[in-house]
């Protein structure tokens, strides 16, 4: 049971995690054979520097020795400070090597020459200081005496440390020889090891690549099957893993079984289609007679509203929320642009005039226009303004802006002090102005300058401006090129503390 869960969970790992796994596997196992040579050599590198320290630790001893004896000869012949300061410097240095060596009772003879050889050498160490004492006593018999022992007990001593080396050494050399070929045994081993982690990989990754593309070949014919039009043909692609690979398979199988049914609703959607155009066909001649009718009645601003109202009112019985909404901003849309045109109103108002109008496009065009609003400080909103400034600028920003590009239009209007003044900006990321039509613009010689589709054209509003505002206002009108957006800077004095 264990093992199947295990299996399961396998399968349902993404393709990526399964080569992360075949990737960490081997370079754990790259990693755990690293390891192993490298306690393996290191470990027969410290037992290689231990034979040869007793060979460097004689060969040192040697060295000191015979410094020893040309230090002692040297002072018996000169006598001066300068030897005798000589002779006590090696005099320590020997005894200092000497007292390195092994002073238990040993198992084997190499072991007992090295005890005889410290035994002898603190041997020769007294009959060196006997040797120099009686000479500076001036005691020719004994100096005699000792100077003779100590050179008999030198060479002896230096014959034994030769033979002691020597033996070392032919037992280190055998012990090389076998740590060598045991490296070259680890070597043949590392390399065995090396192979078969090369071959494990391949293997899994052979396995790993058949799991991946197994599947593939299978969704491409039975992709090539439907672009063929076999839809009848086509079986459903096996799921191995609920990997990306079975993830779109089984995406592809749920497609593959939806599409008949899909084409005989289409088939029915034409039929209904083409019966309402037919039943279109006839309402026409009606509607001309209805358009005539319609045409020869005067409608008034009371009339109008009165019937958006009336519209609003049958929604709302209806239950039809979002229809009743949009009549209602209609309607409030029409009557702010006729009592508002010339009239004096607040920043609020035109604010919320210009809400309306973007939620009237957004109805019409499927909510393609992202409006933003950035109102620095609440208070702003009360500032005194003429009507209709800011809902000809969003209309031309949409007209001549964000409609001209294929990409999400945004609009966004921004309320900010600025020094003693507060600006007003609208900002567009469409089609963009070029210099030379955005001079003519500032003008009054482009781009529909005595009116827009409401009446109000950009150079009415810079006008308007200009006469409420007894010349203290500033309208700017900014872009880099074309695709490059377009923004509006209304500045205008600061009345709130005022107002």
């Amino acid at each position: 049971m264990s093992k199947k869960k295990r299996e399961v969970h396998f399968t349902s790992l993404s393709i990526r995690v399964k080569l992360l796994l075949v990737m960490l596997i081997s370079i754990l196992l790259i990693f755990l054979t690293n390891v192993l040579m490298y306690f393996s050599v290191n470990q027969m590198t410290r037992h290689l520097d231990t034979i040869y320290a007793g060979n460097v630790q004689l060969s040192e001893l040697e060295e000191a020795l015979e410094k020893l004896q040309e230090s002692m000869e040297g002072y018996l012949n000169t006598k001066t400070t300068d030897s005798m300061q000589q002779y006590y410097e090696r005099e320590l240095e020997f005894a200092r090597f000497s007292e390195n060596l092994s002073d238990s009772m040993p198992d084997d003879s190499l072991g007992m020459m090295e005890r005889n050889i410290r035994c002898l050498s603190e041997s020769y160490l007294k009959l060196t200081s006997a040797t120099i004492e009686a000479k500076r006593g001036r005691n020719v018999e004994k100096y005699r005496e000792y100077f003779e022992q100590a050179g008999n007990v030198y060479k002896y001593l230096s014959e034994m440390i030769t033979s002691l080396n020597t033996q070392r050494f032919r037992n280190n050399t055998e012990n090389y020889e076998r740590i060598s070929s045991s490296l070259s045994s680890l070597e043949k081993v590392s390399l065995f090891v090396f192979v078969l982690i090369a071959l494990f990989d391949l293997l899994i990754t052979f396995a790993l690549t058949q799991r991946i593309t197994g599947p593939l070949s299978q969704l491409s014919e039975a992709a090539d099957q439907v672009a063929e039009g076999n839809l009848t043909q086509v079986d459903a692609v096996p799921v191995r893993d609920m990997d990306e690979i079975g993830i779109v398979t089984v995406a592809f199988n749920q497609m593959v079984s939806s599409i008949p049914g899909y084409l005989e609703r289409l088939k029915e959607s034409m039929e209904k289609e083409q019966e309402l155009k037919e039943k279109e066909l006839l309402m026409e001649a009606h509607l001309k007679d209805a358009r005539l009718k319609y045409l020869q009645a005067q409608i008034n601003p009371h009339f109008l509203f009165n019937t958006l109202n009336a519209g609003a009112q049958l929604a709302m019985l209806e239950g039809a929320d979002r229809t009743y909404e949009y009549v209602q901003q209609v309607a409030s849309f029409f009557r702010y642009n006729i009592r508002k045109d010339n009239d004096e109103t607040t920043l609020s108002e035109e604010i919320k005039m210009v809400d309306t109008y973007i939620y009237i496009l957004n109805v019409r065009f499927a909510g393609d226009i992202h409006f933003v609003k950035n109102i620095e400080d609440e208070e702003l909103l009360r500032l005194p303004i003429p009507g209709m400034i800011l809902q000809p600028i969003v209309e031309n920003s949409v007209n001549y802006g964000v409609r001209a590009v294929e990409r999400e239009g945004k609009i966004e209007l921004s309320v900010y002090r600025l020094d003693d003044k507060v600006c007003i900006s609208v900002a567009d990321n469409g089609a963009g102005i070029e210099k030379e039509k955005l001079e003519k613009i500032l003008s009054g010689d482009s781009l529909n300058p005595k009116g827009s589709g409401n009446g109000v054209g950009i150079h009415n509003v810079m006008q308007r401006l200009h006469l409420f505002y007894e010349g203290k206002d500033s309208f700017e009108m900014i872009s880099e090129g074309k695709d490059m957006g377009t923004e509006v800077v209304i500045t205008i004095p600061d009345l709130t503390e005022t107002g």
